[in-house]
């Protein structure tokens, strides 16, 4: 027989206990809640629509569809190592409170510290990848009304920091809303992205061939391309960025887990089905709008294609009015993306605020409006700070979604290796690979490695102030920050995740020294 929704809620508080946590945030999301957040911040029209003319000149039609199939397959492993997880350890915190569960105690500080800084700096960047592309669509479709209009570097900055302050407000002062809005988004990122693809491909007056889909590779990395200074594999592989970063941010059915009912169960599921359906929905939603192109040569030339060949596609298959309607379609898929994906980073800085890593001062929930608010406007404030280059650099975009994805998979995969190495240390929960959990995460962890290293490859030739991929520098200063910080002077002070419910009773202690090979049973006679 199931167990009422009181008894699992009090279960869910208990178990959140013997980690060290009081229940503060409101517990009222549910499976569909859960899925729908890591679901709405994938968003596979976001990252399609915004990195389309990416993937079209690196590597071309095929290199997109076939990218796809292996990267949904790389991610669901990925998934799968950190669904195990998370049904262990269903916390706000995520990646960086698994790391400190998981290693040795004397390790445990030292990369909980590591694994939270790049999922840190891999959360706000996310947000700016999302809401600048959203920024991006917005001017671009006022263009496709006004071709008198062009948007400045600068006008797009603008429209950018009016979307975070949306973001912002929303999360600030409707925290009770966000529930419906997920619903909303739910559905407009299945039916309505589902119909706008179905549509698409049948309004389309051509097709283009299966053989000119599957088979039609094309470098536009520039003059020669990659594939001449190169080779061919070289543009193929840089070209998965546009899959990668697109099913990117499941990470959120954990950082949510401490909001949900049964997160033991519930938060896992959630970031499977995610990763599933995006999958699927993106894998469908591609082949339509390729197989829907007129012209490939108009619609990856940037001087005939608005900048966004996806419209490029909407404009030539309904015309101008009737593409608008559809781009209205997809700028509101976005805005819900970036919406959640601002919620989630605002859960996570909260946690790690929480466990002294932040400054104490963003280590409060509003009691009147049940939201972390100070972490809401900090991430908002940092996701701004991080699309300034874009003022001065035509690859700035690129870049954001390479540090974001970067940041985020090694903040996934810190804690798997850890639990590779230290399996003793982990207590499975409810979801549990079994004899499978090892080979699962040794691969999952490869494939981080993997993608580590081309996403810092350059994709522009010649390499110029313009054109240089900065994601490396990026990468490298948050590792040199993250590393010279912890052996300066962080060593000296943090410990890890505190134990919260004994600080407030006087008696404070690193969550690390609480965590036993000896399962689950072993952990519950831990004093509280």
């Amino acid at each position: 027989m199931a167990a009422e929704p009181n008894q699992i809620d009090i279960q869910d508080e208990t178990l959140l206990a013997e980690l060290g946590y009081k229940q503060e945030l409101r517990r009222n999301w549910t499976l569909m809640n859960n899925f729908g957040v890591s679901f709405s911040i994938i968003s596979v029209v976001t990252g399609i629509t915004t990195l389309f003319s990416y993937g079209l000149n690196t590597g071309g039609p095929a290199s997109m569809t076939f990218g796809w199939i292996v990267v949904s397959v790389m991610t669901f492993f990925v998934g799968l190592s950190m669904a195990e997880i998370v049904s262990a350890i269903p916390t706000s915190g995520g990646p960086y409170f698994w790391a400190a569960i998981l290693s040795p105690k004397e390790y445990a500080p030292f990369l909980s510290w590591l694994t939270g800084w790049f999922n840190f700096v891999g959360q706000f960047a996310v947000t700016t990848g999302i809401s600048f592309g959203c920024a991006g669509l917005i001017a671009t479709a006022v263009t496709i009304k006004n071709s008198d209009f062009a948007a400045s570097p600068a006008q797009v900055l603008g429209i950018y920091a009016a979307i975070l302050i949306s973001h912002g407000l929303v999360n600030t002062f409707c925290v009770n809303v966000l529930k419906y809005l997920n619903y909303t988004s739910i559905v407009l990122h299945s039916l309505g992205v589902g119909s706008l693809a179905i549509a698409v491909v049948a309004k389309a007056p051509t097709h283009l061939t299966a053989a000119e889909v599957f088979q039609h590779f094309y470098d536009g990395t520039g003059d020669p391309g990659w594939s001449v200074r190169a080779s061919p594999a070289y543009v193929a592989i840089c070209g998965i960025l546009l899959s990668q970063y697109t099913i990117t941010g499941f990470d959120a059915s954990a950082h949510l887990s401490e909001e949900t009912h049964n997160a033991s169960w519930n938060a896992p599921i959630g970031v499977l089905m995610s990763i599933a359906v995006s999958a699927v929905f993106g894998l469908f939603l591609m082949l339509c709008l390729l197989f829907s192109i007129q012209n490939f040569n108009d619609t990856v030339d940037s001087t005939t294609n608005y900048g966004q060949p996806v419209f490029k596609i909407l404009v030539d298959v309904f015309g101008t009015n009737g593409a608008l309607v559809l781009i209205a379609l997809i700028i509101i898929c976005v805005w819900h993306c970036g919406l959640f994906s601002l919620t989630s980073n605002s859960r996570m800085m909260f946690a790690f605020s929480r466990d002294g890593a932040l400054p104490r001062f963003f280590d409060h929930v509003d009691k009147r409006l049940h939201s972390p608010v100070r972490t809401v406007w900090l991430a908002a404030f940092l996701a701004f700070c991080l699309s300034l280059p874009s003022l001065g650099s035509a690859v700035a975009f690129s870049a954001a979604t390479s540090i974001a994805t970067i940041g985020l998979y090694l903040s996934y995969a810190l804690p798997i290796l850890i639990a590779v190495i230290w399996s003793k240390n982990f207590a499975k929960g409810p979801f549990d690979l079994g004899r499978f959990s090892r080979p699962v995460a040794i691969l999952a962890c490869c494939w981080v490695l993997f993608i580590t290293v081309v996403f810092c490859l350059p994709e522009a030739n010649p390499v110029t102030s313009q054109t240089l991929n900065y994601t490396p520098v990026a990468v490298g200063i948050v590792a040199i920050g993250t590393l010279g910080s912890w052996f300066v002077w962080a060593h000296r002070w943090f410990q890890g995740p505190i134990r919260q419910l004994e600080v407030e009773f006087g008696q404070p202690e690193i969550v690390a020294e609480e965590k036993t090979a000896a399962g689950p049973e072993a952990e519950k006679e831990s004093k509280i």
